[in-house]
């Protein structure tokens, strides 16, 4: 059986992805792996073993086209409307709380923010499938 361990996505400026992802997230530095043409950073904390990849390309000067085929990356958190206002004062800019009800079946409670490149993250508070 297969084990999720990372996923990758390329970012413009190493420093300032690093400090978003760790003051959103508590994501810090597992591993850095730096190669003439391009660095991997590695990223993780307590809460998984899986780690979220940033690659940087030396050379890139544009920011990245996301393209039409970006989703989003996902994580869940205990008391999903204080970390909406820990982002909010930290100026992370989060988008609004949402209830997610079709059917008026409440399904999960969530907000998104997108980090430093643009890269959507949805936030979803612990219950249900999203625990």
């Amino acid at each position: 059986m297969a084990k999720n361990i990372h996923s990758m996505i390329r970012v413009l400026n190493e420093a300032r992805s690093v400090a978003f992802y760790e003051m959103a997230f508590g994501l810090t530095v597992a591993d850095r792996l730096d190669f003439p043409d391009f660095t991997l950073v590695y990223l993780s904390n307590a809460e998984s073993q899986f780690e979220l990849e940033l690659t940087i390309n030396k050379d890139r000067k544009d920011p990245y086209d996301l393209g039409d085929g970006y989703g989003h990356l996902a994580v869940s958190v205990d008391d999903l409307a204080s970390e909406h206002a820990r982002f909010e004062a930290a100026g992370l800019a989060p988008r609004k709380l949402v209830e997610f009800a079709p059917a008026g079946e409440l399904l999960g409670r969530f907000f998104f923010v997108a980090d430093p490149d643009g890269y959507q993250i949805e936030v979803l508070e612990r219950s249900g499938r999203f625990t």
